[in-house]
């Protein structure tokens, strides 16, 4: 059996997270400084004691294997491009994340928060909100992610307080953030890399994530490298039993004034097998103004960035990719 990373041989830290869902506030502060740290020097880190039941993480794996291993039609009637709020089936080659290169190797399954087409934030037409399309040939499909959409949403608002903290600032600070935060959970399906890929031709493409934070599951095959920003390297983010990956996105690094840094990062399937992956994007509150953070700014010096809604970010960064 290949032996599993540890902390060792990790190139990314690994930070034990349980102490943020704990009553002790100075055991909170001591992750608190470990999420700075990562933060600062990769904006790419792994958890463990996540507290997220790792039977509903075996059976999110098990549900999307099943979605993407139906007949196309069935897939296609549930297409992406069916939803008004970006929810559903999303076919191979149909994302370019790394600009000149080809269409990403992926075929994707988007779901969001349940939201009910006379809800007020439909009709106001906040973007990427309202009701999933689920598949109906999979009876157990729609509970599980709906299950699982909750928990990896109940983990994201834990990280956020614990990134308050680390930026020297109380863990309410993101509150407002946080309320009718919207989130995006998202299943991965990578075919094996091609024998005579095109040229730059891979799984995803290089790439920042556009939200605050990103929780990722991965299976057993491997492939997501990291740009290591010393180096001018790509660095290997294995996998590793019970963590998930979790790196900073665009809108967290432009609130801390770029000292919370979004790294570029791509997966390349080389195990020669099927790649499944779930990555959740904790997006915020659409309407929440993101401007600098006052811990991130020294004095008498300028934000690097304007004001921006969660929302208007969000929009410029789907434009960037589907065009």
């Amino acid at each position: 059996m290949k032996n599993e990373p540890t902390s060792s041989t990790l190139q990314l830290p690994l930070i034990d997270v349980a102490a943020l869902r704990g009553s002790d506030p100075d055991a909170r502060k001591a992750v608190a400084a470990q999420l700075r740290q990562a933060c600062e020097q990769r904006g790419f880190f792994y958890i463990t004691n996540h507290g997220v039941d790792e039977a509903l993480i075996a059976s999110v794996f098990a549900q999307s294997r099943e979605f993407f291993s139906q007949k196309m039609e069935k897939k296609c009637a549930i297409d992406k491009r069916l939803s008004p709020c970006n929810r559903g089936y999303e076919p191979l080659r149909a994302q370019t994340l790394e600009a000149g290169a080809p269409p990403d190797l992926k075929e994707s399954f988007y779901v969001g928060r349940e939201v009910p087409v006379d809800d007020p934030r439909v009709i106001a037409g906040r973007f990427n909100t309202g009701p999933n399309q689920w598949p109906t040939a999979l009876p157990a499909f729609r509970a599980v992610m709906q299950r699982y959409y909750e928990a990896a949403f109940e983990l994201g608002e834990t990280l956020v307080r614990g990134l308050a903290l680390s930026l020297a600032m109380p863990e309410s600070f993101f509150d407002d953030y946080l309320k009718d935060a919207a989130a995006t959970l998202r299943l991965l399906h990578y075919p094996p890399q091609p024998g005579n890929p095109l040229p730059g031709e891979k799984g995803c493409g290089e790439h920042t994530d556009f939200g605050g934070i990103t929780l990722l599951l991965q299976d057993a095959m491997g492939g997501l490298q990291v740009r290591d920003m010393q180096t001018q390297r790509w660095i290997d983010a294995p996998p590793v039993p019970s963590t998930y990956v979790v790196n900073i996105g665009d809108l967290f690094a432009r609130w801390t004034n770029g000292r919370y840094v979004s790294t570029l990062h791509r997966v390349i399937n080389v195990s020669g097998r099927e790649r499944y992956s779930v990555p959740f994007f904790f997006t915020g509150n659409p309407l929440h103004r993101v401007e600098c953070i006052s811990t991130c700014l020294a004095d008498g010096a300028a934000p690097l960035y304007p004001t921006v809604t969660v929302e208007e970010h969000q929009i410029e960064c789907y434009r960037r990719t589907y065009g």
